[in-house]
């Protein structure tokens, strides 16, 4: 009898914010293998702001999803037939599978991983994984960080924003986390070791940023955008640098924020780049090598927020984007 796959699709493409009914659940046989070929039982899925914009048509810096095909989306995983030499039974694998509980694959694209106690399967789609390196390479090639200097970062409590801050801090900055509520904000100070964190949500960011950041900014990492990044605009010191990662906030309305002072990058000769991180391979051995060391001394903390089963994967999705989630939000299919 063939194995059963519980897959999600994409089933329309949402005008606005996304609803629960723009997916669908199916279950299809898994194919049988045909030489060269392995078959990965996914253990878990990385949910992540990016997918909204494959959500929708149109330019962007890679193909939408199709309707009816399975969502994209990052996956780790144990193999568990394989008809390919170079990949065993019981191996840990990184992989691309997208929103369902098996993927087949002919080895291209798959990267074994070492899975541990000290390194689970879990951190391989996070702080080791494409949050980990986004926040290496954006922070550490584009923000460039001097000892001294205050390094700001949104979404704080983030899977990005958190590794973030905890790198400037080894680097000797002075760090400002901004995050939405009281208890993402004492996380960021009193566990990852920010130096200070603006909460949004408490109506005074202009005022809470400003007494935040005494000597204006040098490194803002940008995640979110809309009045956050307005804010920022007002503070930076001249010859900033912002890295670009993304602008959550952004991604599902319909009337984007109007930002009313970008003339602040050019009266402060800012840097400000936008970047994809898979375009810097170049760098991932050398981030992945301070990472992982980061990690394995508790140097770098991290925190997940793990929903069970594939269907509770458009719930937990709509849920990131809103910012229910703490840290790295991840769905367990095994």
């Amino acid at each position: 009898m063939a194995t059963k796959n519980k897959q999600v699709l994409l089933a329309n493409r949402p005008q606005g914010w996304v609803q629960e009914s723009d997916f669908q659940l199916v279950e299809t046989d898994v194919a049988a293998l045909r030489d060269g070929e392995v078959l990965v039982k996914n253990l878990y899925l990385s949910l992540d702001p990016y997918m909204r914009g494959r959500m929708n048509e149109g330019k962007s810096y890679a193909a939408s999803s199709k309707l009816q095909e399975v969502m994209v989306g990052g996956t780790v995983g144990v193999i568990v037939e394989s008809k390919n030499p170079n990949f065993q039974v019981d191996e840990h694998v990184l992989g691309y599978f997208g929103w369902q509980e098996y993927g087949i694959s002919d080895g291209k694209g798959l990267q074994k991983v070492s899975v541990s106690q000290q390194l689970p399967a879990s951190a391989y789609l996070g702080v080791l994984g494409m949050p980990g390196l986004t926040a290496w390479v954006g922070l550490m090639s584009i923000g460039q960080p001097k000892a001294g200097e205050t390094v700001v970062v949104s979404a704080a409590s983030g899977a990005v924003g958190s590794v973030v801050g905890q790198l400037a801090k080894a680097h000797g900055c002075h760090v400002v986390g901004i995050a939405g509520g009281k208890a993402k904000c004492d996380y960021v100070v009193n566990e990852l070791g920010f130096d200070a964190c603006v909460d949004y949500k408490a109506g005074k960011l202009v005022e809470d940023l400003a007494a935040a950041t005494p000597d204006g900014i040098d490194v803002y990492f940008e995640n979110v955008g809309g009045e956050i990044l307005e804010a920022v605009l007002d503070r930076l010191n001249a010859h900033a640098r912002i890295p670009l990662c993304g602008f959550v906030s952004q991604y599902n309305e319909t009337t984007p924020h109007a930002v009313r002072n970008f003339g602040a990058l050019l009266i402060n000769r800012v840097k400000l780049q936008g970047f994809i991180v898979g375009e810097h391979a170049e760098l991932f051995p050398q981030a992945i090598k301070e990472l992982s060391e980061l990690v394995a001394s508790g140097k770098i903390k991290y925190r997940e927020t793990v929903a069970e089963g594939i269907e509770s994967s458009p719930k937990a999705f709509i849920g990131m984007l809103k910012g229910e989630n703490f840290g790295k939000q991840l769905v367990k299919l095994a």
